[in-house]
């Protein structure tokens, strides 16, 4: 009985989760000014006229682990045509998302978000999540959860405008 209402409770607070405010599909992605693992600012409108992922993480994360290859391929693969990812550590330590950030070989940068402002302005439920920005700064989707590289090739043609 106890797992059903846990269940329901979930089921609840996700659906006013869609009703809260935050980053919604076809609206401006609210823009943040962030310090990244090296203390240097990470601002959203510095990435005006790119295309920008902007993906919420955390190194104790299992799922964050499986989907940063993908990740890491996309950046690369498509970082000549401007392509940004920018990570946001979601409730971690500077030192443990250092690690992962090493360990995982990403380099793009990897912002803090000590208070959870961003997070709560995105509407974040959990990592990860990734929100697929255009380059008007609309954002056209959002994965809650893992991404699978279909959804990632599929939301990565949207933002480059390869449709």
């Amino acid at each position: 009985m106890l797992p059903l209402v846990l269940l329901a409770l979930l089921a609840v607070s996700l659906l006013w989760r869609e009703d809260a405010d935050g980053a919604s599909i076809g609206e401006s992605a609210p823009d943040f000014v962030l310090a990244d693992l090296n203390a240097q600012p990470v601002r959203l409108a510095d990435l005006e006229g790119r295309p920008v992922i902007v993906n919420f993480w955390a190194s104790w994360c299992g799922p964050c682990v499986e989907e940063f290859p993908l990740l890491r391929e996309a950046w690369a693969r498509h970082a000549a045509d401007g392509l940004a990812v920018v990570g946001i550590v979601y409730r971690d330590s500077s030192e443990r998302a250092r690690d992962f950030m090493e360990r995982m070989d990403a380099r793009w940068p990897a912002a803090m978000d000590p208070a959870g402002a961003v997070a709560e302005a995105y509407g974040i439920f959990g990592p990860p999540e990734t929100f697929f920005i255009d380059r008007h700064g609309i954002v056209v989707g959002r994965q809650i959860g893992q991404l699978s590289e279909r959804d990632l090739e599929r939301k990565l043609a949207e933002i480059m405008g390869e449709e």
